[in-house]
């Protein structure tokens, strides 16, 4: 790949595709906003480098600023910048364990927190994550998330069964395996993205919430991906209603440049000591100028509406192409929230396909994968994700109705054409 504007990238050679990655999320204002270009190009001409231990630059200080009104409750008031979604992660347990004295975490079955050694201990939705690094970090329980795949059901079960199946197990894992009194925190995506592109239900956060508050653990938030309007409002969360203790941000912060941050409420955070987080890049000056170009073009540029509009677009055209009766046995679902997306697959091989009531052996294999490889070729990029035949949509947020359209028309010539060439 050798360059970038807007909504489409450039690879040597001269292919040009329609990015609908956004490199995972990160890119969500298109390549080269040129509102975030300036601001990163001046920025270099000021300071670049002012490490967080010596001294603040401004940048960080305006970044907070912006950041305060868009939070999901006012009480999220405290911050802390980083590089990178996975170092967001660590200090976020970090957090919990240091500011309620107890050491366990629960994580989601699916879940994907990063590659670092703590990330990874909470990160269940790939083996190939962890695999041949054992031992991890300990004191680490899973439940499983309110999809359907994780409970062996099929895409038709209502959401308030899955809910309930989900904190069955919450309250069974608290009851068998680790106390309230040893744990410190519940990490969960509001949106699950590496494992599946899934929306949790509000119950469901709820749930949690609840269930927080009863034993005095702390709700850990991760919006790395679904953060920044992704999914129709600044923050998936605020769906729910449901207010995190501490929420993980990156990706589509700073549109590109390696930024991202915690954010708790001052009195966790005053109980840290003073060295307890820190880093030699943490909030690099260029990154956070970015930041607040992306703050406020997110308000001048009005995204959310684009992002509710142009979401209407996106799945009507993936349900007509559900409709279609040569395609409709191999769609499993569509689904999803605002600009982030989500089309599965059937499989004759799916993880435990065997007891799957949606294993379809009669179905080509590795259908996601093919698709992504057919768009390629016809001129649009996009990913596969999770254990299962699933690929996902993370269009520019500024993406206009004919490029949706024209993306979502190459996908449905790319399925037709991998389906039409049958088993293999």
């Amino acid at each position: 790949m050798s360059s970038g504007n807007g909504s489409f990238v450039e690879y040597e050679g001269g292919k040009k595709l329609l990015d609908f990655t956004c490199g995972i999320g990160v890119t969500s204002l298109g390549h080269c906003h040129p509102k975030v270009t300036q601001a990163a190009v001046k920025q270099c001409h000021t300071i670049v480098h002012a490490q967080c231990s010596i001294a603040l630059h401004r940048p960080y200080l305006e970044l907070v600023e912006r950041l305060l009104p868009l939070m999901p409750d006012p009480s999220l008031d405290s911050f802390f910048f980083w590089t990178s979604g996975s170092e967001a992660i660590e200090a976020a347990m970090k957090m919990a364990r240091i500011t309620t004295g107890r050491q366990h975490i629960i994580c989601m079955q699916g879940g994907y927190h990063g590659r670092t050694y703590g990330a990874m201990a909470v990160t269940r939705s790939k083996t190939i994550y962890s695999e041949g690094t054992y031992p991890i970090m300990p004191g680490v329980f899973c439940i499983p998330y309110p999809y359907w795949h994780q409970h062996g059901l099929p895409p038709s079960t209502p959401s308030s069964l899955l809910v309930a199946q989900s904190l069955y197990q919450l309250d069974l894992l608290l009851a068998q395996q680790t106390s309230p009194k040893d744990t410190a925190a519940i990490i969960v995506e509001p949106f699950l993205g590496e494992g599946g592109y899934v929306q949790a239900a509000p119950e469901f956060l709820q749930g949690l919430r609840e269930v927080c508050d009863k034993h005095g653990m702390l709700l850990i938030v991760d919006e790395v991906q679904s953060g920044f309007a992704r999914t129709g409002k600044f923050f998936n969360i605020q769906y729910s209603g449901v207010c995190p203790d501490i929420m993980v941000i990156a990706k589509g912060m700073a549109n590109g440049y390696p930024l991202s941050g915690v954010v708790s409420r001052k009195e966790l955070t005053d109980k840290l000591q003073p060295g307890t987080l820190g880093g030699t890049y943490a909030g690099n000056a260029i990154a956070c100028a970015a930041a607040i170009a992306v703050a406020d073009a997110l308000i001048e540029e009005n995204i959310l509406s684009n992002v509710q509009a142009r979401s209407i677009d996106l799945f009507d055209a993936l349900e007509e192409l559900r409709a279609d009766p040569a395609i409709a046995p191999y769609i499993l679902d569509v689904r999803g929230t605002g600009l982030m997306a989500a089309v599965e697959f059937t499989s004759p091989c799916s993880p435990g396909a065997q007891y799957d009531p949606t294993a379809k052996a009669d179905s080509p294999k590795s259908l996601a994968w093919r698709v992504s490889q057919a768009c390629f070729a016809k001129g649009l990029l996009i990913l596969t994700t999770s254990a299962y035949e699933v690929i996902r949509f993370i269009p520019p947020l500024n993406i206009s109705e004919a490029e949706i359209k024209s993306g979502v028309a190459i996908f449905g010539e790319a399925v037709r054409q991998v389906i039409g060439e049958g088993l293999v």
